[in-house]
């Protein structure tokens, strides 16, 4: 993988409308943001068509990326995230006719990866136990499930910007014990 500064380089030359940088990017990133659309939208097929949007933003928002001292991969998920969630959204408000195609066997990955998988998985879950249950909840629901923060509030029946303060404060925890 390559360094969080050499993310950065490839976002900058990326707008400048280097294709080597952004094939770089792809290959450095992209395994990364197809885990985070296939976990969102559990249909593999549709996270490979997410992340292919993905890298098309990516390639016209270059431009846009500011750097401000946080990862560049923060930038890069959110965006992942954030299409996977529209697709997830698209879904639900009406069949795209997906479900009626019949399901095609899947190659699935390998032991290895199985294993650093449920290393990492064990992790996570130890980090989220740390966590008040109405703050794991919340988290579980907006980032797997695709709930909107609006949706939290109204749920957990807390103003807004106190959602906005859970998740937030939430997250910081998780990176903590996750980097620890």
């Amino acid at each position: 993988m390559s360094t969080l500064g050499e993310i950065e380089d490839m976002i900058g030359r990326i707008a400048l409308g280097d294709r080597k940088a952004f094939a770089a990017l792809y290959a450095a990133t992209s395994a990364k943001l197809f885990g985070i659309a296939l976990r969102v939208l559990n249909d593999r097929q549709e996270a490979e068509e997410c992340t292919q949007e993905v890298f098309i933003r990516v390639w016209h928002a270059a431009g846009r990326y500011q750097r401000n001292g946080l990862s560049p991969m923060t930038w890069l998920i959110t965006i992942a995230r954030n299409k996977a969630i529209d697709r997830l959204r698209a879904r639900k408000a009406g069949s795209s006719g997906l479900d009626e195609l019949a399901e095609l066997p899947d190659a699935g990955p390998g032991p290895e990866t199985l294993a650093i998988a449920a290393d990492e998985r064990g992790r996570v879950i130890v980090c989220m136990g740390e966590l008040p249950p109405d703050r794991a909840e919340a988290i579980r629901r907006v980032y797997l499930e695709g709930e909107t923060y609006k949706d939290l509030a109204d749920r957990f029946e807390v103003p807004l910007n106190t959602m906005r303060t859970w998740l937030r404060r939430s997250l910081q925890r998780l990176r903590e014990c996750l980097s620890g």
